[in-house]
This record gives structure tokens, sequence and C-alpha cells, in this order.
């Protein structure tokens, strides 16, 4: 069965790059049937924020990536938190001793410290004798357990990156159990991700470098080796790595800017994958029937906030009227005061011409109050309107709408309708200037009908008679 799993440390906040590597995780293992694992690397206490991991959790259920095991669900191959599982390391640690494919290090730190940045270790304590080894292990010397890095060079196969082979004497004899007794980060991911039963690990490519490194310790024990799926960079506009410090949006920042969690998720998948037939927008159902991790690009993702929005535009237009009604609600209650102003109605207006929430009551304060707009507004080329038109159009339907004895959009478009064929103009010619007296807007939400619906009748035809003065 495919099982992969989302090992994030709980560092502060759910970032663009961790949340996409959650996302592809989560659709390997669905689109495969298998199942998708959350376990929390949290062994570096020195990089815990308090609160992270509630954080992590609720972060994952907003993006409806439901995990089949984890710290707070519990599962078979538990515990999920890694700093509960401290007593696990060091006996495959020393299993690797014993095999010859690792080694105690005596070394001092002042003695690492007098090594260049790119000087590998001298395996100085690789020879020590195994009677001294044991008297420093009896004396309680502090050690490190290193890994035996042999000859030769790995080779191994990536989703994005194909076949990738590199020498091993560009490998250092990485630290596995640090002096504390504690693992390091690689030891820790190999030993969890064996015993855990994990088949494919997304990640981000700047691992490849080091994935020889784990593999070598999957052989030493005689492990399989996962499937790897490295991941290219995600960047801002102006190519440098996304960066909290740098001003570049989290998961949690993007949602509070008025993003959906579904145009995130669905944007996300796409900053660094296509599918074969170039669709944009998906529900995470269709994601999972349609990814395939061997169409990851290799080239950086660019961040385009001005996509996104243009996203979050598409699924606004696909909400359920009645879904997103009870979501405007409360910005409509604080944008229209007017009393009597049907808001669903206004909902049903503006759903297609927002691109956020916070869009709407630009688009509707007209309704409060009429903006003191200028005469040349009725003036449209395209409408084929000019200030003696529009005066003539406002008058004649102040006449025919003030005799309406019924106010609703059925009749206020049958007297607009008849009352532009028996003037023999155009219809922009009668109802452009009518919208423009209603909204004092050069754009509205909606046409002069529906703008007299909404308003009602005493208020429209008020507007229409400020519309005549400004053009006396």
């Amino acid at each position: 069965m495919v099982r992969t799993r989302f090992a994030p440390s709980p560092t502060g906040f759910m970032h663009v790059g961790g949340m996409r590597t959650a996302l592809y995780e989560f659709l390997i293992a669905r689109h495969y049937g298998g199942q998708f694992i959350l376990r929390i690397e949290d062994t570096d206490q020195s990089r815990y924020v308090e609160g992270s991991v509630e954080v992590i959790y609720s972060s994952l259920k907003t993006a409806g990536l439901v995990y089949d095991e984890g710290p707070d669900i519990g599962g078979e191959y538990g515990p999920y938190m890694q700093s509960q599982r401290k007593g696990i390391y060091l006996q495959y640690a020393r299993e690797l001793v014993s095999k010859g494919k690792a080694y105690y290090c005596f070394c001092d730190k002042e003695r690492l410290d007098s090594f260049g940045d790119h000087d590998k270790y001298d395996r100085r304590c690789l020879g020590l004798p195994a009677d001294e080894v044991q008297a420093r292990l009896a004396a309680g010397a502090p050690y490190v357990i290193r890994q035996l890095i042999p000859e030769g060079e790995t080779r191994f196969l990536d989703q994005v990156y194909g076949d990738i082979t590199i020498s091993n004497d560009e490998l250092d004899d990485q630290v596995l159990i640090k002096s504390d007794g504690l693992p390091t980060y690689n030891f820790a991911n190999v030993v969890d991700d064996h015993l855990m039963k994990i088949t494919h690990i997304v990640r981000g490519n700047e691992y490849l470098s080091s994935t020889p490194k784990y593999n070598l310790l999957y052989d030493a024990f005689g492990w399989p080796i996962p499937t790897y799926v490295h991941v290219p960079l995600i960047v801002n506009a102006k190519g440098e790595k996304l960066s909290k410090r740098k001003g570049d949006p989290t998961f949690e920042d993007l949602l509070s800017q008025g993003f959906l969690p579904e145009a995130v998720v669905n944007y996300i998948a796409l900053l660094g994958w296509s599918p074969a037939d170039n669709t944009e927008i998906f529900s995470l159902a269709e994601l999972i029937a349609a990814f395939d991790e061997t169409r990851i690009n290799r080239a950086p993702s660019v961040m385009d906030l001005q996509k996104l929005t243009w996203m979050n535009g598409e699924y606004i237009k696909k909400i359920d009227p009645d879904k997103f009604y009870d979501m405007s609600l409360p910005v409509l209650k604080s944008a229209v005061l007017t009393p009597g102003i049907d808001l669903r109605s206004v909902s049903a207006m503006v759903q297609t011409r927002v691109n956020f929430l916070r869009d709407i009551p630009p688009l509707v304060d007209f309704i409060d109050v009429l903006p003191d707009y200028s005469a040349e507004l009725f003036t449209h080329k395209k409408m084929k309107t000019n200030a003696e038109i529009s005066l003539n159009s406002l008058k004649a339907a102040s006449h025919a709408l003030g005799g309406l004895t019924e106010w609703d959009l059925a009749h206020i478009n049958d007297v607009l309708t008849d009352l532009t064929a028996s003037l023999g103009i155009k219809n922009g010619q009668m109802l452009w200037p009518i919208r423009t007296a209603l909204s004092g807007k050069p754009t509205s939400p909606c046409g002069a009908a529906e703008l007299c619906a909404l308003l009602g009748k005493e208020e429209s035809l008020k507007r229409i008679q400020t519309g005549i003065g400004k053009l006396l």
C-alpha cells in the first residue's frame, strides 16, 4: 500500500512550501488509494515555537488534507511526535555500529571546529581499537555516532529529476546520534519512515544532494528504499525563495487576506505541477483523480498573487448562491445600512463581480448615499448616449415608472422595454442614463431595472429627478 507522510517541524507558521509538500503527499496517497500520515519532527527543541503544532493541525484541516494517522488521532505506527520516540534511535545506530556501517566518535568540539566549512571529518576515531572504544564508553566519555560512508557512488531514481548519480567521495561521515543522545534529523527521518512503512517521500529539491546519505542508511540496514519526489523551489516575484521575514505570505496570511482555502489549495497544487490538459480550476477530488507526480516540473515556481486573486474570484463565482449569501452577510450588513434593502438580492448582484468579500463595500456604497457625480457620466459613446438623449430618456422614464402600481423587477422591465420601443431608441440609450442616475457611478453591480427594484419606487424616482436636474 502507498503510504506518504507530512513531517513538519513546529517552528511557527505553515509556509506555502510546506503546504505544497503536504498537499502533494496527500494527493499521491489518495490517488493510489493509500494512506496519508502526519508526523511532527520536534526533536530540535531550540527551534520549537509554542502553538505551532496546533497551527499544523488547523492548517491541514482548513485545507481539507485529512490524515489517516497522526499525533492527535493515533495509529498503528505511533507515537507520531518524534520527541516521544527518543528511545528508538540509539538501538538502530548501535546496530549499524555492530555491522561496521557506523562508528563512535569522541572528538571534542574544539577539534571539530578546527576543520574548515567544506572539510570532511578525517575519520580519526574510525581506527580506534575496540577495547579503547569500550573503555571510553564505560568511563562516560562524550561521543557521537557517525555513519561510515563506503567507497564508490550512489545512484537513485527521482520521479522528477530522473536518474541521479553522486560520488560517495562528496559525502561526509554524518552524525547519526548527537552527544546528547538524540538523533540527527536525517537519521531519525530514515528510521521513522521505515518503521512507519512510508513508500513515497515528497520534499524540496535542496535535499537531492543528501539523498545518497539516506539511501546508504537504507542499504546498511537492508531496508527497501522509498520512492522520491523532489519538488522545485517556490520563489517570489524577485526570484527569491519565499520567506516570511521578507514579507512573503504564509498559508495563514493568505486566508486572513481573504483568499478561500479551496482556491489557495488549488493554486498551490499548480506551483510546480500541471495536468496533461492544462486545466486550472480543480476541486480537491478532481486534483486527487488528476494528480501525476511525474508531471511535476523541475523549474522554480513563481508565487503570483495576481493569478491567485483571479482564481479566488473564479471560486467565488462557483459558490452556491445561498452559501455565498451566508458568507457575505456580515459584510453586507456593515456596508448597506438603508432599511428595507433586500441583501440577498445584493449578494446575488455582486457574487460574480468580486475577487474577495472585501471588494463588496465599494460596489454597493451607492445604495445608502448617492455619490455627487458629474453629468459627464451620462455621455457614453458605446451606449450612444449624450446629455440630450439622457435627459429625454430620464424624463420619459420618470413619468412611466411613476405610474407603476406594482413595483417589482418583471413590471419594471416591461415598462422600460415598452418605453424604449415607443421612443424608437436603442436599449442602451434608455437603460444607461437610468443606471447612471440610480448609482452615480461609471459601473454598477447590475442593470437599470434591477437597481430600480432594489432601491424601491420612491428612492428610484428621487434619484432619476436628481439626474434630470444635473442635465438641465
